[in-house]
């Protein structure tokens, strides 16, 4: 077998071997030589240099050598699972099932022929010759080759006589079918008398297993003389081999003494200063790892102590210092294997002690007294909770302390209506078990006094509430801007390490001695900065690591570790109290936002809160209709004090509650309605009872109106004292203008102040009292008008009959009204919203009607003189006397007419109405003329008529106001045809 190793050419000795060159000169380069044939036809032949190359004791330390073979030659020559040895290269290893087979030339491949190869053979040629002079020094491999092809075929037609069983892959005795097949055991049954014959046929049977064992040992043989050089050469060279080997060990055994020396001299003495340098650190580490062990061996008594004082937040920074150097530094201690265990129920057990105690101080910051000018208690105490329940995120304390909110707003109330009800001698607590029966049976005063005291105490309770909140929300802002300022550190020094790696060099080399870094060695005094950095830099860096225990540092680096995460800065909150804000918590910055706005939340629902045990308190005492029955005055103040307290919790929530103003509308709705049908009906009772005569203006009505056109649209009020007794006027003088009026427009000019004044009163109503008061106007007018223009004052009243002076009295109050709907309109417009000015378009309308009224009641005076005229004008005569007795008549009703209206309508509007029954009446005298043919042509008759119609003229424009209007009597005669 031959060797296939390579390494580096060995110096040769002088030698009679032909397959090597005597050594000229060592420094000269050295020719390889020619690879020997294969010894064993299973491996393939060697390259050119495997020959000539000593084995290298580094690279073929773990490779397989000859020297590991422990097979005797004979027994590796006779394996029987070898079946054919062929001697071609390429096909021995593709298997017994190969068969050659011709190729048959491809159709797609061009047809080589000899001079495809002239190019090439002319380029090696040179190479050539080289080749054929080494063929002289050292035999080729194809002699070998071609004896062996010589004797191929007689050695197979030997091995051909081999059963083809042997030659298998898988042969194997131990299998059944081969061992029968081989062996058949009908050549050792002895039995029914053939002994003979079997004997004989087992001897023939060893005989030719013997023959095939002597065929396949010809063959071997006949191979290994094929090879016979190449085994003495092998022999040859494994000689040498070893004596090479010799020296090289002789060499390295110098080398290794040179070592010795050199580290006995020079190394030993250093190292064992290293070592105890190395020694005395690992001491200090115990050190101080056993001083840690006894830190955090006292780790729980600590705890303890620090619960008894309620200080959770240091309780639980010493319990996660304590689990962090029990994960780091103390990891492995088998004395401590249950406290991390201990410390987590530990743990748990502060998380159940803070949600209690936090319960207890909401129960107890609320429910003290009221009248505590204090308006946090024990804030120390309040932010150490909050952080501890901050740091353990335990975020539902907001819902413990909203539902003791709850509670204290109904205890106020409670505590209230047992205070009033027993400073009331009138009530008999006794007789009336339940406090809501009680609290019904105050009179308006003492409930009002009742609902003033709730609603001061509900101010003070949610001044405390947003007190307390703002302490909580001032320490959730306070960890939100230290987890901010964290954040931008991270970032400021992972900038700062990024370029201090860059300026490192990479190529610091560590001496390695026994499995030791002599780096690990270095004196305290050279790494001191190193480690200060890196423990200045552990929090700010997220990949930093832990102080690890195999490296040296400071007699405290464990502790300091340990600490490093703890690491706090102070803050000063809202109240004034300097905190240390733990640099520890879990909480992100959106849960902390979303905390935030919780705690806004929470003040406003404090407001609603006190809003909704007002609106209960409210509707308990309106159950007996009580508040429907207030007066004007007593729900002003009611709905004025309801509307300061809910100003005030604006004030100091940030945000309207909508709960108690919805129960003030209903309540103001309800009262409006009542409001309106009140007036309404008594304005109806009035306009029933109104006799539609001339009344006297009290002293007080005209100071009523004229407050109005100061633009005080108010009622006055009542002044105490004695005052003056003032006679009543005959008309009500507004802006200059006399105003004859009725009673019951002097109750309405009250009435419609009344509105405006609830208006000021009760904005809430503004649009509801509009509508109320449009038909309030709407009713006035209607109404009037059935009674006067419609004459049903005559069967409502008893009226006998409607007299002109009814007619011209309901007009001038209708003007009144009139005079005063701009006013109202502008009142109304000042407190409406924009979107709500189209509802003034009622005063429009209101407005339209009462001219119309004016104007019909206009048309009936001047019916009134036309039927009159009709029916005396119709039995008119020209003849004598003049004046004749029919003008007699109708300047007297003329007169009658104008000492009727003269006194109640301003000048300019008689003058009007007599122009108009003027124009009646010169139609009717211009159809009567007619009818009698009387023309103006200068006769008797038109003398008579003339004459007449003087007279009328005379009489008409000699009445008061009259005088100068134009008559144009020229009318009465007919155009000349």
């Amino acid at each position: 077998m031959a060797s296939s190793h390579s390494s580096s050419p060995v110096p040769q000795g002088s030698s009679s071997d032909v397959f090597f060159k005597k050594e000229v000169d060592p420094t000269k380069h050295v020719r390889p030589v020619q690879s020997l044939p294969d010894v064993c036809p299973k491996e393939p032949t060697g390259d050119s240099n495997s020959l000539c190359v000593a084995p290298s004791l580094v690279t073929d330390q773990h490779r397989w050598t000859i020297y590991h073979s422990k097979v005797n030659l004979p027994a590796a020559l006779n394996d029987p699972r070898l079946a054919k040895r062929e001697s071609d290269f390429f096909t021995k290893t593709w298997g017994l099932d190969f068969v050659d087979t011709e190729v048959i030339p491809s159709s797609y491949l061009p047809q080589i022929s000899k001079e495809h190869f002239t190019a090439y053979q002319q380029e090696i040629s040179q190479k050539e010759k080289i080749h054929e002079r080494c063929k002289n020094i050292c035999p080729p491999k194809d002699t070998f080759d071609r004896a062996l092809l010589h004797t191929h075929d007689k050695s197979r037609t030997d091995l051909e006589q081999v059963p083809k069983i042997f030659m298998k892959p898988d042969f194997a005795l131990d299998d059944s079918l081969t061992f029968n097949s081989v062996l058949p055991w009908s050549h050792f049954n002895t039995a029914g008398g053939k002994g003979n014959r079997d004997a004989a046929s087992s001897k023939l049977l060893q005989e030719k297993l013997s023959h095939y064992l002597d065929i396949v040992e010809v063959n071997i043989a006949h191979q290994i003389s094929l090879r016979s050089e190449a085994f003495f050469h092998a022999m040859t060279s494994q000689h040498e081999l070893q004596d090479y080997l010799k020296k090289t060990s002789q060499a390295v055994k110098m080398l290794r003494d040179k070592i010795a020396q050199i580290d006995k001299v020079m190394c030993e003495g250093s190292l064992h200063i290293l070592r105890l340098a190395l020694t005395r650190n690992n001491c200090v580490k115990v050190y101080n790892k056993l001083k840690l062990m006894a830190t955090v061996h006292q780790t729980q008594p600590t705890v303890q102590v620090l619960l008894s004082t309620s200080e959770f937040v240091g309780a639980l920074d010493l319990i996660a210092t304590t689990q962090e150097v029990l994960q780091q530094e103390l990891q492995g201690i088998h004395s401590f294997r249950h406290l991390g265990s201990q410390l987590c129920e530990l743990e748990k057990l502060i998380d159940k002690m803070m949600i209690a105690e936090f319960s207890t101080y909401s129960h107890s910051d609320l429910n003290r007294p009221l009248e505590d000018d204090c308006q946090i208690l024990e804030e120390e105490r309040l932010v150490s909770l909050i952080f501890g329940l901050l740091k353990q995120r335990k975020l539902n304390f907001l819902e413990i302390y909203s539902e003791e909110m709850i509670i204290t707003a109904k205890n106020i109330i409670k505590q209230c209506v047992i205070n009033k009800v027993s400073q009331i001698e009138e009530i008999d607590t006794d007789a009336v078990m339940k406090l809501a029966d009680q609290m019904r049976m105050l009179n308006f005063p003492q409930w009002f006094d009742l609902l003033k005291d709730i609603f001061s105490k509900f101010t003070v309770f949610l001044q405390r509430v947003k007190a307390t909140l703002n302490i909580i929300h001032s320490v959730v802002l306070s960890v939100l801007d230290k987890n901010q300022r964290t954040r931008e550190l991270e970032e400021i020094s992972q900038q700062k390490n990024a370029t201090k790696d860059n300026s490192l060099d990479t190529e610091v080399a560590y001496l390695i001695h026994e499995g030791i870094f002599i780096s690990d060695a270095f004196s305290e005094s050279e790494l001191t900065p190193i480690a200060i950095d890196t423990t200045s830099q552990r929090n700010a860096s997220p990949n930093s690591e832990p102080c690890s225990s195999d490296s040296v540092s400071e007699p405290e680096c464990a502790t300091d570790s340990s600490s490093s995460k703890e690491q706090t800065s102070s803050s000063v909150i809202a109240g004034g109290v300097d905190i240390m804000v733990n640099e520890d918590m879990k909480l992100t910055d959106l849960e902390l936002g979303k905390l935030a706005n919780n705690i806004q939340e929470l003040l406003h629902s404090a407001s609603d809160i006190c809003h909704d045990r007002a609106v209960k308190f409210l509707l308990s005492r309106a159950k007996d209709g009580f508040l429907e029955k207030l007066n004007s005055m007593e729900f002003i103040t009611l709905s004025r004090l309801m509307e300061a307290f809910i100003l005030d919790t604006e004030q100091i929530c940030g945000r309207k509650s909508m709960s108690l103003l919805g129960a003030l509308q209903s309540q103001a709705n309800k009262f409006v309605n009542r409001f309106h049908e009140e007036r309404k009906t008594k304005l109806s009772l009035l306009l029933d009872n109104e006799r539609w005569k001339q009344a006297d203006v009290p002293a007080e009505f005209q100071d009523l109106v004229d407050s109005i056109s100061d633009g005080k649209i108010a009622l006055p009020e009542k002044k105490s004292g004695v005052t003056e007794e003032r006679k009543p006027a005959e008309v009500l003088i507004v802006e200059g203008q006399q105003y004859a009026v009725v009673g019951t427009v002097l109750l309405l000019i009250r009435i419609i102040l009344e509105y405006c004044q609830c208006v000021d009163n009760i904005p809430s109503v503004t649009t509801d009292m509009l509508t109320r008061l449009s038909d309030l106007l709407k009713y006035f007018n209607s109404r009037s008008c059935q009674l006067v223009l419609g004459a049903g004052a005559l069967q409502v009243v008893g009226l006998k009959t409607i007299t002109t002076k009814n007619l011209a009295l309901s007009s001038r109050c209708l003007q009144l009204i009139v005079h005063y709907i701009p006013v109202i309109r502008a009142h109304f417009e000042a407190r409406l919203q924009p979107k709500q000015y189209s509802m003034l378009r009622h005063f429009d309308h209101i407005t339209k009607d009462y001219h119309d009224h004016i104007a019909e009641i206009s048309a009936k005076l001047v019916a009134i003189m036309d039927s009159l005229f009709d029916k005396l004008l119709s039995k008119y005569e020209v003849k004598a006397p003049v004046p004749s007795a029919c003008f007699r008549n109708i300047c007297k009703q003329m007169a009658k007419m104008h000492e009727a209206i003269f006194d109640l309508l301003p000048e300019e509007q008689t003058q009007m109405l007599f122009l108009r029954i003027n124009a009646s009446y010169k139609l009717h005298l211009k159809k009567q003329l007619s009818h009698l043919n009387v023309i103006n042509d200068g006769g008797p008759q038109n003398g008579l008529v003339t004459a007449d119609v003087a007279f009328y003229t005379g009489n008409l424009q000699a009445l008061k106001g009259l005088k100068d209007l134009d008559l144009n009597m020229a009318e009465i005669w007919e155009q000349k045809r």
